[in-house]
């Protein structure tokens, strides 16, 4: 090596001047002197920062103050773990105190006003705890490491003629605004920008920046939660040009080579009547010893290629997001709506998964094959529904005349599939969903429970079946993957079941390790009981959340060994990163070669999927409860029957017939000293009135706020 390499080497960060390696020294001198701070000189001299690298070292003890490894007090550097400081993300705040998470572990800690150090909420901050009188977790902000870049979302209110800004995630605490030349109002929803920083948070100031309306509509409150989640409802004009493109060469015959041309075959969707993007269709052949099921797919791999664009953004997204009458989709409509659409009467390129199933609705084997489909009809969930309950009427029973006998045998395999997945102990545990009815003028006028009813299960058998046989096929070939993994519920969750069901006399099978059947079994002991809806609540909150990974963990809730998204590739990326991956398999490539392609390519797409799905999930139902408010401000003062579906220290939550869910708060209950127990009642120490998780209520609407979502209910007495 040349003299002027090595010292280029030496200038930007190699060997003993490295950034890495100054703090590495920094980390051994710290830890050596304990709790004795070193001084800015003292520790440049130990660290022997020389002329010329400068600039490394400074970059290290920047790094590792930002990263909370060590902290600057006033007589010097110290390690924070020393000390007893850790890092951790302020969550929300209101006028008199706040909550922060820690960073390693999650834990949420209470953090008293006068030691929230003027941290905003979505600021890493280093904190310490100090003595509590509650016995929960409380703690002091120490300073604030990473202020959040985040904008911050809010209303506009005013007191003493004076207008203030109050953030949602700072209930009760105004802030002052510096104008800004937008023009707002008391109660407009609207984003701001934080433009001065003080040590407390009287002292803040922020400037608007964009003024969604009305803090009472739902539409502008949804718009403001899609926006502080940095939700872009438009593509960039580079996506644009690339999904017009694909969309205006349409389909050809070219596109068909080397493709299982399945044109004519009895192939449909089956969907809601309000969807457009529909990306899976089904068709069946009985045959002597069983079933030949056949699960098309839209082949979106096809035209998306990897790291083109439209697959950055894909990824970017991570996934589609619904919400009331809404899409925010993962794909262009140009794709979403229309290529990539298995539309009746069109050619369309798919993915097919073909499925040998015996008589008694035993996978035997499958095949994955690249095919193209014309799709027969438009199947609608309740059109089909009828036809199965034998109340269709001649339209129906016209519109499906050529695919009935397929129907019937398709519903004959379902019962099949679920009779086999409820022998293979998978729990049935039940949730509620909303149906949104969004007028004209798109206010929300009604809120429903979504019914499911045969079809919709026939679809979900198909889909699981074809998601196993996806996955079964990467595990045996091990090759690199995006995996749907659900593990084992930890320990203590179990034991937190276990002492809940014990107070309900529920009879918990014996075991040292947990399996699905047991929590099945959990399940049916407790179906007849008045108090089931609380077993069945506290079964699914006993269990981890599913997620995406490169290792075949199984699927714990489903009792399957192998599974992944394999049918949705419109609407999530780990479905098309896996077309992609399977598209290479049954070419003929082989594992070394896909472990140098997909191996860095499968952990990325699991670890952004993951993280889109939970902040997918989050805004869904965020911007649900924004309609729902709205719904019942129309009904306040109105008196509903519901069930109690939570119990928590400050009061309990009720769940209409409707699945509208409203808070009674303990301050509104009839006089007493009233104690919670930590699992799900809240009962009167004087009057012995308990109030727990199952029981039914009767309560009166008191309050809707569109703006937070929440929604209050006083107890009818």
């Amino acid at each position: 090596m040349s003299k002027e390499k090595s010292k280029n080497k030496k200038k930007f960060g190699s060997g003993k001047y490295s950034v890495e390696n100054y703090q590495n020294k920094i980390i051994i001198f710290l830890k050596k002197n304990g709790k004795k701070p070193l001084s800015s000189k003292e520790l440049a001299a130990k660290c022997r920062s020389v002329k010329g690298n400068e600039k490394n070292y400074k970059t290290a003890v920047s790094e590792l103050l930002q990263n909370g490894t060590i902290c600057e007090r006033r007589r010097g550097f110290v390690m924070c773990d020393i000390l007893g400081f850790f890092k951790a993300e302020v969550l929300r705040l209101n006028r008199t105190f706040g909550f922060i998470k820690r960073c390693d572990n999650n834990e949420e800690i209470f953090i008293p006003g006068k030691f929230l150090c003027g941290a905003m909420p979505g600021d890493i901050v280093l904190a310490r705890y100090i003595e509590s009188r509650s016995g929960k977790p409380e703690g002091e902000v120490i300073d604030v490491l990473v202020p959040s870049a985040s904008k911050l979302t809010g209303i506009i209110i005013e007191e003493e003629g004076t207008q203030y800004f109050l953030a949602d995630t700072m209930s009760k605490t105004p802030v002052k605004i510096e104008e800004n030349g937008i023009e707002y109002h008391a109660g407009d929803k609207v984003m701001a920008e934080l433009c001065r920083m003080g040590k407390r948070h009287r002292d803040h100031k922020v400037k608007i920046v964009f003024r969604f309306g009305n803090s009472q509509n739902a539409v502008c409150c949804a718009e403001s939660v899609l926006a502080v989640n940095g939700i872009e409802k438009e593509f960039s004009d580079e996506v644009k040009r690339e999904a017009q493109k694909i969309a205006a060469a349409g389909v050809w015959e070219d596109d068909f080579k080397n493709r299982l041309d399945l044109r004519n075959q009895l192939i449909f969707t089956i969907d809601s009547a309000e969807s457009k993007d529909l990306d899976d269709a089904v068709s069946i052949e009985r045959i002597a010893d069983g079933y030949i099921l056949g699960v098309h797919i839209a082949d979106v791999s096809h035209y998306v290629k990897g790291n083109s664009p439209l697959d950055r953004e894909a990824l970017n997204r991570g996934t589609s997001i619904y919400y009331a009458d809404k899409v925010i989709p993962m794909l262009p409509k140009e794709l979403s709506n229309g290529i990539c659409s298995l539309n009746p009467d069109e050619n369309r390129l798919t993915f097919s998964a073909i499925m040998n199933i015996s008589a008694e609705g035993k996978l035997k084997d499958f095949t994955f094959k690249k095919s193209v489909i014309r799709s027969k009809v438009k199947g609608i969930y309740s059109e089909i529904n009828s036809i199965l309950a034998e109340n269709a009427n001649k339209e129906i029973l016209e519109k499906y005349r050529e695919l009935i006998p397929s129907i019937e045998i398709m519903n004959e395999l379902a019962d099949k599939l679920i009779a086999n997945r409820q022998k293979r102990g998978a729990p049935n545990i039940e949730t509620s969903e909303s149906k949104l009815i969004i007028n004209d003028e798109q206010l929300c006028v009604d809120v429903k429970p979504r019914t499911r009813g045969k079809s919709e299960m026939i679809i979900e058998e198909f889909m699981l079946l074809a998601n196993e046989s996806a996955a079964r096929l990467a595990r045996e070939k091990q090759i690199p993957f995006v995996y749907r993994i659900h593990e084992t519920p930890s320990p203590e969750k179990i034991d937190d079941l276990k002492s809940g069901l014990r107070r309900l006399n529920v009879e918990i099978p014996v075991f040292s390790q947990v399996k699905p059947a047991h929590l099945a079994e959990i399940l049916t002991n407790a179906k007849d009981k008045p108090f089931y809806p609380v077993v069945n609540m506290m079964t699914l909150r006993s269990m981890a959340k599913a997620k995406y990974h490169t290792e075949p963990v199984g699927h714990f809730g489903l009792a399957l060994d192998d599974y992944a998204h394999f049918t949705s590739p419109i609407r999530r990326y780990p479905d098309l990163a896996i077309h992609r991956i399977l598209s290479d398999v049954i070419d003929g490539a082989d594992s070394q070669w896909l472990e140098k392609r997909y191996g860095g390519f499968a952990a990325k797409a699991s670890e952004h999927s993951t993280a889109a799905e939970i902040r997918a999930m989050n805004i869904e139902r965020d911007c649900e409860d924004c309609y729902k408010a709205e719904y019942m401000q129309q009904h306040v003062g109105n008196v509903f029957e519901g069930l109690i579906s939570s119990v928590t220290e400050f009061g309990f939550y009720v769940e209409l017939e409707n699945t509208v869910e409203g808070l009674v708060h303990i301050n509104s209950l009839p006089e007493g000293y009233y104690n919670y127990d930590g699992y799900f009642t809240l009962s009167d120490e004087y009057s012995g009135k308990s109030y727990s998780v199952g029981d039914r209520v009767t309560v009166i609407c008191s309050r809707a706020d569109v703006n937070s979502g929440n929604i209050d209910f006083d107890l009818k007495v």
